[in-house]
């Protein structure tokens, strides 16, 4: 079972994330991204979804360790914030995708499906090589 690491500050958000992915996927859950990065150094994601906005370290800078550290990992953004040239900023960064908030849950479900095929090639022609 794939597992997949919720990172948002808020508790309704990163609840509604959890039951939407956990029938499916093993879904680990955390508030901070410095929480994110214990998670991620203790054990292996699939994919990482992560809030941009966040106290501490915000979600870009999780996306950059995140590269940096992990790079077969995807991470999909989620924000609040509707500026265009900001998400196109994060996917050329190298963020997996960008979802709006209030997302559809059936958007973010074909986002992680999309994030997942994405990590598996890449494990599979890394494992190949």
């Amino acid at each position: 079972m794939a597992e997949i690491l919720i990172v948002d500050d808020d508790d309704v958000i990163r609840d509604t994330l959890d039951e939407l992915l956990s029938s499916e996927y093993q879904c680990e859950t955390v508030e901070t991204a410095e929480k994110a990065l214990v998670k991620l150094a203790a054990a292996t994601f699939e994919v990482v979804l992560t809030d941009i906005s966040m106290p501490g370290l915000s979600g870009r800078e999780l996306l950059e360790r995140v590269l940096h550290l992990y790079p077969q990992t995807p991470v999909i953004i989620i924000s609040g914030f509707s500026d265009e040239e900001h998400a196109q900023e994060l996917l050329k960064v190298g963020a997996f995708d960008y979802l709006l908030k209030p997302f559809r849950l059936e958007v973010v479900e074909q986002s992680v499906k999309r994030a997942l095929e994405y990590s598996r090639g890449l494990q599979g022609n890394s494992s190949s090589a």
